[in-house]
């Protein structure tokens, strides 16, 4: 079959030459490399914002611990000046910024194990599938 326009002739299935086959293995091989990257890079970029989101939420529940710590000196100042209702609400108010940390912590770890381990699995089970793929192709074709 000739390709009038750009004035050569090409070839179609069964006719194709050994070089023009290898050139299409080599640009299909190229192209699913580019994808397999790109795939890597999408999936390492969700685990960063998990990551990132974790440390984030660590480090809240971080600074209301301080906050709790501040309340508690508070509170303990407040029980041996007054011995009244006062210490009360000063530990309550402990209690919970101690609460909330520790929920902020859990969620924060929680995040932090969505992230690792910190490599592409789903590109990796990707390119052994290609993999795969390729030498059952290669092994039909020698059969």
């Amino acid at each position: 079959m000739a390709d009038v326009l750009n004035g050569r002739q090409t070839s179609t299935g069964a006719d194709q030459s050994t070089a023009e086959l290898v050139q299409q293995a080599s640009e299909q091989i190229s192209r699913l490399v580019r994808d397999e990257i790109t795939l890597a890079k999408a999936e390492l970029a969700e685990k960063g914002k998990h990551a990132g989101i974790g440390i984030g939420l660590f480090g809240g529940g971080g600074v209301l611990a301080m906050y709790g710590v501040g309340a508690l000196v508070a509170t303990l100042i407040i029980v041996f000046n007054l011995f009244l209702d006062l210490w009360l609400a000063a530990l309550i108010v402990t209690v919970a910024l101690f609460v909330l940390a520790g929920v902020l912590a859990l969620i924060g770890k929680n995040q932090v194990s969505k992230a690792v381990p910190p490599e592409p699995s789903a590109a990796i089970q990707s390119v052994k599938a290609d993999v795969d793929e390729v030498k059952l192709a290669v092994e039909r074709g020698r059969a």
